[in-house]
This record gives structure tokens, sequence and C-alpha cells, in this order.
């Protein structure tokens, strides 16, 4: 399958669950979930543009964990599923729905100018995108000078979790609650699908460095069932020193 053909499925995929997305993450997860968005959310570091961006934003739980935790930002909040964030519309009646701004956007092709945010944050996103490097060129080209990404993502299903009972529940349970809960089947198979395929953390850190990031780590949550990875933009680009001339000698060589 190629991109254009992928991004189109993924997109599908999320609109047709849309209407039963929040509810799925609850039980899957088992309210664990809330408990990752306030880690992520407390991970933000707002700067001077006063604008924290949340990609593949969905419906909104996250946009909404960051403006309870940092009410003085403004959140514009992207998504390339349109659903889903028609989804999460009506949560921003809350007092924390004050200034995020949905809009349906590429992660790879973000519409903002260079420089224009503080800080970047995905959750349960970045395994959708190909090439993920792409996303992270667009994170790094908006980001400020020090600026911050904080990504949320599923740990990788190559690594035995709590002897491999998760494993297990990844590939025997989950697909089953999912299909009971949507009414999906392809839906949550592929969510199973993704988090078996997905690298192991050390593997997107140096992803992460590779594509320009000054520092990068990650940190473990829940035994490894999620990891949150961290990367930061230089806060200066270093100058190359002009050589001095060469000075001749008396005899004429230098």
């Amino acid at each position: 399958m190629n991109v254009r053909h992928h991004d189109a499925a993924v997109a599908g995929m999320f609109g047709r669950i849309a209407g039963v997305y929040d509810l799925g993450n609850h039980l899957l997860s088992c309210g664990i979930d809330l408990y990752w968005r306030r880690v992520l959310a407390d991970t933000v570091r707002p700067g001077p543009t006063g604008r924290v961006l949340d990609l593949a934003a969905g419906t909104l739980d996250v946009s909404l964990a960051i403006r309870r935790r940092w009410p003085q930002v403004t959140v514009p909040a992207m998504d390339f599923c349109p659903p889903m964030l028609r989804k999460g519309l009506p949560k921003l009646r809350r007092p924390e729905g004050a200034h995020i701004l949905p809009v349906a956007a590429d992660a790879k092709r973000l519409p903002l100018p260079d420089a224009s945010v503080d800080c970047v944050t995905m959750a349960f996103g970045i395994r959708n995108i190909t090439p993920r490097q792409d996303a992270f060129a667009e994170m790094l080209r908006v980001l400020v000078p020090g600026g911050r990404v904080c990504i949320l993502e599923f740990g990788s299903g190559e690594e035995r979790i709590w002897g491999g009972l998760y494993n297990w529940y990844l590939n025997k349970v989950l697909p089953r609650i999912g299909r009971l809960c949507s009414g999906d089947d392809a839906a949550y198979a592929y969510l199973a699908e993704t988090i078996r395929a997905f690298p192991r953390a050390a593997v997107l850190e140096q992803e992460l460095r590779d594509a320009g990031f000054a520092r990068a780590w990650y940190r473990r949550l829940t035994s490894g069932i999620v990891c949150l990875h961290v990367a930061e933009k230089a806060r200066y680009v270093a100058t190359p020193v002009p050589s001095r001339p060469r000075v001749a000698d008396s005899d004429g060589q230098s």
C-alpha cells in the first residue's frame, strides 16, 4: 500500500470508530489512559509563543489536559480525521475548552510558519504515520529554538511485558473487546498489529536524534505498556567560524 492509500485508509478507519473512540480507550486501558495523558501534559514546557500544538488530537482529550495543566496557553489541535475532531467539539464547552483551536491537518504538512509553537504533543498517533520522518521534520520546523516535543505511544509488541501477559492481552483480548465495543473488526485488529510492529523505545529515540533534535530520551509508563518520548530542538544554531586568510611568508610562499 502506498503512502497516500495508507493515509486514506487510516483516516477512514478512525472516522468509522470516532463515536466509540473515547469509550474504547477507557475500557481497553482500564481507565489508565487518563493517567497517561496527565503525565504527558505535565511534561509540556510552555515558552515565548504561548502556543502548544497538539497533533493527532482526536477527540481533544490531550488538548483539554494541556489546558487544565497550563491554563495560560493556546492549543492548536490538529488531526487528519475530521470526524474525530467533530466528536470532541462538545467538550470545548468546559472551562478548559477555551483557547483550543481544532483544525483538520496532516502532521506531515502542517499549516504553520516556522518557529511558531513552544511545544508539540502527540498521543497514540505516531505509529499511524508513514513515514514518521516527515512528521518529525515538521515538528522540528514549527518549534521555537529550545522547544520540546512530547510523544506518548504504546511500547513495542516485541517486548515481553508482565511475563508475556500483556502480549497475550494485545493479541487475543484487545481485538475482541474492540470488536464488541465498536462492531469494527478491522479497526482494533489494526491497533494490535501496529503495536506489535512498532519499534522499541530506544529505536524511536534514535529516530528523533536522526531527525535533528538535539536531545531525546524516553520514560516507560505502566511497565512499558506505553512510553513517553521527549525530544528538544537546539537552542542555538552553530555558526561556522570563517577561516582566517593565510599570510604569505617573506619569500612569497604561504
